[in-house]
């Protein structure tokens, strides 16, 4: 399996974004337990982002699959 050589640029943005913000949260709330929400919600952002990329890569190599059966059946023919 290949990585892509970059990242989509919104998942790096929005992946950014929430580290930041969970630093200010922490920075401003301290160590208390709503800190524990702000890092659920950074890490469910961190999961949708990483399920987006592999959904990404599942769909490219399927399409390189449907590719190959198309010009298997067109050499057929």
């Amino acid at each position: 399996m290949t990585r892509s050589k970059s990242s989509d640029p919104w998942a790096v943005t929005v992946i950014a974004l929430s580290v930041g913000l969970f630093v200010v949260a922490v920075f401003t709330k301290g160590f208390t337990h709503e800190l524990l929400l702000e890092a659920g919600v950074f890490l469910v952002s961190v999961k949708l982002i990483l399920m987006a990329q592999k959904n990404t890569e599942t769909e490219n190599r399927l399409e390189q699959r449907l590719a190959n059966i198309q010009e298997m059946l067109a050499a057929k023919n």
